[in-house]
């Protein structure tokens, strides 16, 4: 379990733009200035995106980067640095202490889904469930993803909402849909 959730968690920190709207799958989309390629994994991926650098930095202090390099399948919500940038002051520096560990691990295991759903799977089972989705994470957080035209939105357990602005972002090891804001678990 733990290399599980430490594989959601790296996953998460992987996926990060600051781009804003909706970008949907193509060959080797650019995600942070650098080209995403199917056939690498989400860590070895992430690792070349300028938007990913608050996320891979949290990946490796919460011990998730073998778990995000692994078999998968994963669908990671991955926060841009502007996502991080956006908690409040000293927030991030206080989760990179290694006394944080535990409280980081939860955070970034709350935008891994232990399945590979890319955005129209994703819109078909919001649809089935009447306009709103409960999505477990391997952190044990519910999120609930719901739609409004092309445009997903996940909220977290409380309440805030975060947008993906790049959706189907394919991997290896699963996908990844960028967001521009970091899910929080209750407290």
């Amino acid at each position: 379990m733990k290399n599980f959730a430490k594989t959601v968690a790296a996953a998460a920190l992987v996926s990060t733009t600051a781009l804003t709207g909706v970008a949907f799958a193509q060959e080797n989309p650019m995600v942070g200035g650098a080209e995403m390629f199917a056939d690498r994994n989400i860590v070895e991926n992430a690792v070349n995106s300028a938007d990913h650098t608050t996320l891979v930095a949290a990946v490796q202090a919460a011990g998730l980067v073998e778990t995000l390099s692994g078999e998968g399948p994963f669908t990671v919500f991955a926060p841009t640095n502007d996502a991080f940038a956006a908690l409040p002051e000293g927030t991030v520096e206080t989760l990179l202490m290694p006394e944080n560990k535990d409280q980081l691990v939860k955070i970034l295991t709350c935008h891994v889904v232990a399945a590979d759903a890319m955005s129209d799977a994703i819109r078909g089972m919001i649809d089935d469930d009447g306009g709103a989705h409960p999505v477990p994470t391997v952190g044990g957080c519910e999120l609930t993803a719901t739609y409004s035209g092309d445009a997903i939105m996940i909220e977290d357990e409380q309440g805030n909402v975060a947008n993906v602005t790049i959706a189907d972002v394919d991997q290896s090891n699963g996908v990844i849909h960028v967001i521009d804001r970091v899910l929080l678990p209750a407290m």
